[in-house]
């Protein structure tokens, strides 16, 4: 038998234990017996099973004794997970899919079901750290969802993917309950312990270097009674995104009578534009840990987890805005020459006069800090009686104190060209004149936005653990929990403009006569693509933008004044306190055939209040409310083994999901972003969402370290949220509120009243629906196979998921973010010196939002084949050489809007690769 001893990478979970195998959690050793040539029965020397095989072997292992379905990720040491963050660590399990900002993970799906369906766990208890992103990404995180991108995963060594619920686990979540673990001293058994890593990286797109480092220290004292542990992790990364985006397309007449082609009836892209995005971002992360077991029977734990996640990035667009923009000064008032307009009614071509043309530039400053503080307890009170306890306090504060967006108009540009008809993501586009020209150019806005967003959770939960005898357990818990969520914006203050504006209205065309009369070449430059990227000949690739830094200093932009009240739909609140308690009876029945699980029930009352804004009398009045709310949510888990190594799972459970934290407020807002004019209000009675789920499963165990599983799930969603979109003209809209208000909203911006149309948006429970699925999983080391062979593994899963969901409109459809299909799969390679691995993950395409708004049915992204690879040479025992490689293909999650597939956003970010060490004493 060969004897294996490679350093751990980072493992994945797609089964469970090893039958006869028993699995050190230290080192990966496991004892078997063996025949000898004799056929006498004889014990091997210990096999240690390290590497990327042990880790995936321990994980493995894990699954296996869980009475629900439970996927884990493993590391040994720190720096261990190869992937930029845990959301792309993650996407590794089945039924997990992922979203991406700026090429890097930022929200992961579970079976279909979205970010916010999600609860996430750090160290034993609830929290939610939250960023901010690019428009076409969601902007400032708002939501329940989770952004990944907050942490290093250098951070962690364990993650576990709770599919099925039990009363024991924490309400809140439809899709999963995710518990992210940072390292303690006491996993460590060699008491010193210190590990460092140092990685540069190097994107093909930006080519630039990018910095990665980690350092852990842990030690244990007074014969292992004692331990402390730090860790340190730090990355700083240049991302460059391009390419092209129309932000939706929208219908509707287009064209002057009497001119040209006259009014043609057709879709047109919104904002036809090409895009830079420089991406600038340095995320820090620490973790202190200190334990102490002054016996066999008390274990105390301290952790503390902070994460500093900072950007810089800019925005810099050229675009048309008056295809987005209803009357004479917009769609109405362009004269169409020449045109091409499919069966469809999509006007993939035009040649046009009186196009007024942009170039946008915008800045943001963006912090993320997220801090949280557990103490646990745990002791046996005897040999059947123990109780744990958990106190902590986490809070993710995001600021976005600088978001100033500076734009330059052309008006009534001739000869203006798009022409969709070569490539569909990336168009032909000509301006009629030249976009490098100060002379052509005149500042027509200055837009400041800083924001916050601010999460905080304090828990206390009290959990005991009876064994009534050798076969039954009973588990008890009281917790409580109170969350509050407050969000801020502001905007330039309309009392500030010359004349003065009414309080909400909008004030970002106010220019000061002296802005005004200051030469465009003074805080100007050019900005270009890197590369061609297969974009039609004769596109503008290069073109003049605002400098914001050149214009802060000429103009003070940092003094100018803020207001909150024309932003007052994003000053809003939520606090929500919850009570409640568990019992749970586990079982391990020693029958012909053996049984054990779970079953029991969960309480939870919820208090929940809110504040927000209501525009009434011109100005904004803070208005709040109240309500509380209970639910039982009973559970069972039951594994039957009916031979051995083969495994049954049936599990039943009432789940629920609270409200979006955006749809809670009982304000709303008015608001107008150049040329997109929304109205939404809140609805703070909302019914939180309500499912019975049923899941089924057959592992088969059927070599050491491998599995075969089949899993079905079903979900009866008895009533869900979604946003019930209208577009149409402000006035006599259906909320009551008076032109007066669209007016101020619209302060000076051109093409904007209250005739025109707004898009009202509004969220409202809807009778739900069903989604159905199922996950194959299937992971193996090649030991079988002879010589080299024998060091290759492979570990491969698909997940199907459907649903129909009752939508606002009357209409039914998947629910967004669930892709009806999904893959991924490792082939790897390990010998005691040499590691490989390759991944491929696959997407479906799936659908952001229904319906959509201006007049489309959907909005969506198409489906995404991610490629990544690494590989390790262990130099000595102690020193690991480190090669990654990430998006391979340089795939590009393209969005699109309606039925036929029409192009929103089409963005590349470029290969990225990593080259390092790793060094453990």
């Amino acid at each position: 038998m060969t004897h294996h001893a490679t350093r751990a990478r980072y493992a994945l979970t797609l089964g469970a234990s090893l039958g006869a195998l028993t699995l050190a959690m230290a080192g990966g050793a496991y004892a078997q017996d063996a025949n000898s040539a004799d056929g006498q029965a004889t014990t091997v020397d210990e096999v240690v099973v390290t590497g990327f095989r042990g880790s995936l072997a321990q994980a493995l292992n894990v699954k296996r004794r869980e009475a629900g379905a439970v996927d884990v990720i493993v590391a040994e040491d720190i720096a261990d997970f190869p992937d930029q963050n845990l959301a792309e660590a993650i996407q590794r399990i089945p039924g997990v899919a992922i979203t991406r900002d700026a090429g890097e993970g930022r929200n992961i799906s579970v079976r279909g079901l979205g970010p916010d369906f999600t609860r996430i766990r750090i160290n034993g208890m609830e929290a939610l750290g939250t960023t901010g992103g690019t428009d076409s990404s969601g902007g400032t995180n708002r939501g329940r969802g989770f952004d990944f991108n907050v942490f290093a995963s250098d951070l962690f060594n364990s993650i576990t993917v709770r599919k099925t619920a039990s009363a024991e686990t924490e309400e809140g979540s439809l899709g999963a309950t995710v518990d992210l673990r940072a390292a303690r001293p006491f996993d460590y058994k060699d008491g010193l312990t210190i590990a460092v890593s140092g990685q540069m990286g190097y994107n093909d797109l930006a080519q630039n270097a990018d910095p990665r480092g980690a350092f852990l220290i842990s030690n244990t004292w007074a014969d292992g009674k004692f331990g402390a542990l730090l860790s340190v992790a730090y990355s700083s990364r240049e991302a460059l995104e391009e390419g092209h985006s129309t932000v939706r397309w929208q219908g509707g007449n287009i064209g002057r009578a009497g001119q040209g082609q006259g009014v043609i009836n057709a879709f047109t892209p919104r904002l036809p534009r090409y895009g830079i995005l420089e991406h600038d971002q340095d995320r820090l992360g620490l973790t202190a840990a200190l334990q102490w077991r002054p016996s066999d029977a008390t274990e105390v734990s301290l952790d503390v987890l902070y994460a500093d996640f900072s950007a810089t990035r800019f925005e810099h667009f050229l675009q048309a805005p008056d295809f987005s923009a209803s009357g004479n000064a917009g769609r109405n008032g362009i004269i169409v020459r020449d045109s091409f307009v499919d069966a469809n009614g999509n006007m993939l071509y035009g040649r046009f006069d009186n196009v007024d043309v942009r170039s946008e530039s915008r800045y943001d400053e963006l912090s993320t800090e997220f801090t949280q503080v557990t103490l646990n307890f745990k002791h046996e009170f005897n040999d059947r009686f123990r109780m744990d306890a958990l106190v902590g306090s986490s809070k993710s504060e995001h600021d976005n104190p600088i978001q100033t967006t500076l734009l330059f108009d052309k008006v009534d540009s001739q000869n203006y060209v798009y022409d969709y008809r070569q490539n569909s993501n990336l168009p032909l586009i000509t301006y009629g004149f030249d976009v490098n020209d100060p002379a052509q150019w005149k500042l027509t806005q200055i837009r400041m936005r800083p924001q916050t967003a601010d999460n905080t959770y304090d828990t206390v939960q009290v959990n005991t653990t009876f064994d009534i005898s050798d076969r039954f357990q009973l588990k008890t818990g009281y917790f409580f929990k109170d969350y509050s969520f407050a969000t801020t914006e502001q905007r330039r203050d309309p009392a500030s403009c010359t004349p003065p504006l009414a309080v909400t209205a909008n004030a970002e065309a106010c220019i000061p006569a002296s802005v005004a009369a200051a030469a465009i070449s003074g805080y100007s430059r050019t900005v270009g693509f890197s590369d061609g990227w297969d974009i039609p000949s004769g596109t503008a690739l290069n073109w003049l933008i605002p400098d914001y830094q050149k214009a802060s200093d000429l103009f003070g932009l940092d003094g100018y004044a803020l207001s909150w009240k024309p932003a007052s739909g994003n000053n809003r609140s939520v606090q929500e306190k919850t009570t409640g308690a568990y019992a749970q009876i586990d079982f391990d029945l020693d029958t012909t055939i053996p049984i054990r699980g779970n079953i029991g029930t969960r309480y939870v009352s919820t208090d929940q209040s809110s504040k927000g804004y209501q525009i009434a009398a011109g100005a904004p009045i803070e208005v709040r409310a109240s309500r509380n709310y209970a639910d039982w949510l009973p559970s069972a888990n039951i594994v039957i083994e009916p031979r051995e190594n083969l495994l049954v799972r049936l599990a039943a459970a009432k789940v629920m999901s609270r409200p979006g934290l955006g749809n809670l407020t009982p304000g709303g807002s008015v608001s107008v972003s150049g040329n997109n004019r929304t109205v939404s209000s809140g609805n703070p009675m909302l019914e939180a969402t309500k499912a019975t789920t049923y899941d089924a499963a057959i592992e088969w165990y059927f070599a050491p370290e491998s599995i075969l599983s089949l899993g079905v799930f079903h979900k009866k969603i008895d009533t869900f949220i979604a946003t019930q979109t209208t577009t149409g003209p402000f006035t006599g809209n259906s909320l009551g509120i008076p032109d007066s208000v669209a007016t101020a909203a619209c302060g000076t911006v051109v093409g904007c009243s209250a005739s025109a149309d707004w898009v009202f948006n509004k969220p409202v429970n809807t009778d739900g629906g069903d989604l159905t699925g199922f996950e194959v999983s299937y992971q193996q080391p090649f030991t079988f196979l002879p010589g080299i062979w024998s060091n290759f593994g492979v570990m491969a899963n698909y997940t199907f998921v459907d649903s129909e969901i009752e939508y606002p409109n009357g209409t039914t459809n998947t629910l967004t973010e669930l892709s009806k299909n999904a893959y991924n799969g490792t082939l790897y390679y390990e010998d005691e010196r040499f590691s490989a691995r390759v991944s491929g993950t696959y997407r479906d395409g799936y659908l952001t939002q229904v319906p959509g708004r201006n007049g489309n049915a959907i909005e969506g992204v198409v489906d995404t084949f991610n490629v990544d690879a690494s590989a390790s040479w262990q130099v000595s025992d102690s020193f690991t050489l480190t090669l990654e490689g990430i998006n391979l293909t340089d795939e590009v999650p393209t969005q699109y809007v309606g039925d036929y597939n029409l192009v929103s956003v089409h963005h590349h970010t470029g290969r990225q690769v990593f080259a390092g060490f790793r060094y453990k004493f």
